[in-house]
């Protein structure tokens, strides 16, 4: 009886991980992915590689405890997202989409590699297994998802919504938002789920999906500048986001995500932790992973250097001292002239973040690692210890380390060539205030064109009845 109670806390809560990631798919800016996506290809791949390297130098058959250090908890990287808001908006900012597209790649290369490991206990187990079935069928599901979805949202899905279905959720406020959020989210990790992928990043999909579907007219329902106008105007809609935050936001916070913490903690031998081999084992493992982690920071004044256009830091820096109506003689010899060198220096805050928000593995790292310790013989029991400890140190460290980073560098890092970037919203939000100034002020022409016109009413009344009047009493004497 305990374990089906066990069993079902397991289940909700891994409901509240699959709307974690699903939010983090509504919030993604997808242009900045986009913009970024060689990068983070290059950092996921470090990630990924490095713990799996360094895994193997330090012990025997180290393939299943590398997986499972090569994975990056999304749950843990969109908390430190949300939580450093308050301080700057890194999902707006380049380095933010980088760490998001990074861990979401090394969590669904993870969990691949979490699949493969499962199904090699069967080759241990003297099944008729296909390894080329096996190992490929993750990684073809997991790339014709990632090609297919972009690709029939913009030239099918999107057009389709936008033309014929978007005009008539405005009649149902969140209603309407909520069931097609609900329809996308299961078809998704539906799909997910039988082609052989992790539906955790069917659940992503499914949440940048949403974002891409409506209009960025000025004039669609969906575009709005604040929540309260999607929700009381009679020609506007409420967001995704928004419908997410009034109807999941508080379960997924204060039940469902705690649940699966603590599901997953219930799966930790403690007892076998505090032990003197399994403590410093676990702390030199810890060191390692933090590193073959930490790494993937580096790439950002690797690809700021090699980015670097000094031609095109001049003559914008030029323009900037005109308009501050500075002469170019002073700016080609200032000692802040842009050079490679700043370059990489304006880069380093943006690596430490970037580096510091990779380490954590949480309960990606620990579902991993279970599968292998459970279902092959190639995890033994000290190896499971080691990994354990290595799994919850980094993610303990992780959002210490943020944290601290976000709060004395983070106005700088917003700032920076790699902070905050202008999103298309802007441009709309630009739009929209100008339109609504041209209309306060075609409506104030109106208003004093009126007055004027009833003003000249006025004085043609009054000329009238002194007309009568001197018609009828003679004109007044003097």
């Amino acid at each position: 009886m305990i374990g089906l109670h066990l069993e079902t806390f397991l289940y909700l809560g891994y409901i509240g991980l699959i709307l974690i990631i699903f939010e983090g798919g509504l919030s993604s800016r997808l242009d900045l992915l986009k913009a970024n996506f060689t990068l983070s290809i290059c950092g996921a791949a470090t990630g990924i590689l490095c713990p799996i390297g360094f895994s193997y130098l330090l012990l025997y058959l180290g393939f299943g405890y590398g997986a499972a250090l090569s994975a990056t908890s999304l749950g843990t990287t969109f908390a430190v997202i949300s939580s450093a808001s308050k301080d700057v908006d890194l999902s707006q900012t380049k380095v933010g989409a980088v760490l998001v597209s990074a861990a979401v790649i090394d969590d669904v290369t993870g969990l691949v590699m979490s699949s493969v490991i499962h199904d090699l206990g069967s080759i241990a187990s003297g099944g008729n297994v296909n390894l080329g079935w096996l190992i490929g069928r993750p990684i073809v599901a997991s790339a014709a998802m990632a090609i297919l979805t972009p690709v029939l949202t913009k030239w099918f899905f999107a057009p389709v919504f936008r033309r014929y279905i978007e005009k008539h959720f405005h009649k149902f406020d969140h209603l309407s938002n909520i069931i097609l959020m609900i329809l996308v989210l299961s078809a998704f990790i539906s799909i997910a789920a039988y082609a052989g992928t992790s539906i955790l990043f069917g659940a992503f999909l499914a949440g940048a999906f949403l974002t891409y579907l409506p209009s960025t007219h000025p004039e669609g329902p969906f575009v709005v500048m604040s929540r309260e106008e999607g929700e009381r105007s009679k020609d506007k809609s409420p967001t995704f986001v928004h419908t997410f935050e009034v109807y999941c936001l508080d379960a997924q916070q204060y039940v469902l995500a705690p649940l699966f913490f603590a599901s997953i903690g219930f799966a930790i031998p403690f007892l076998d932790l505090w032990t003197g081999e399994a403590i410093w084992r676990g702390v030199v493992y810890t060191l390692l992973m933090l590193f073959g982690k930490a790494i993937v920071g580096a790439w950002i004044p690797i690809w700021a250097a090699a980015k670097h256009d000094p031609k095109k830091a001049h003559e914008a820096q030029a323009e900037s001292a005109a308009e501050n109506g500075n002469s170019l003689e002073k700016v080609k010899s200032s000692p802040d002239s842009p050079s490679r060198k700043a370059a990489i220096q304006s880069s380093v805050s943006p690596m430490i973040l970037l580096g510091m928000a990779m380490v954590a593995r949480g309960e990606i790292g620990l579902l991993i690692v279970e599968i292998g310790y459970n279902n092959t013989p190639y995890v033994s029991q000290q190896g499971f210890i080691t990994a354990i400890w290595a799994i919850l140190l980094n993610t303990i460290i992780e959002p210490v380390c943020v944290g601290v980073a976000v709060k004395y560098r983070g106005a700088k890092i917003g700032k920076g060539p790699w902070g905050l970037v202008p999103g298309p919203n802007q441009a709309i939000e630009e739009e929209m205030g100008r339109r609504r100034e041209s209309r306060m002020q075609q409506q104030m022409q109106e208003e004093g064109e009126a007055r004027m016109e009833a003003h000249r009413n006025n004085q043609m009344a009054w000329l009238t009845i002194c007309t009568k009047d001197e018609n009828l009493h003679g004109p007044p004497k003097v």
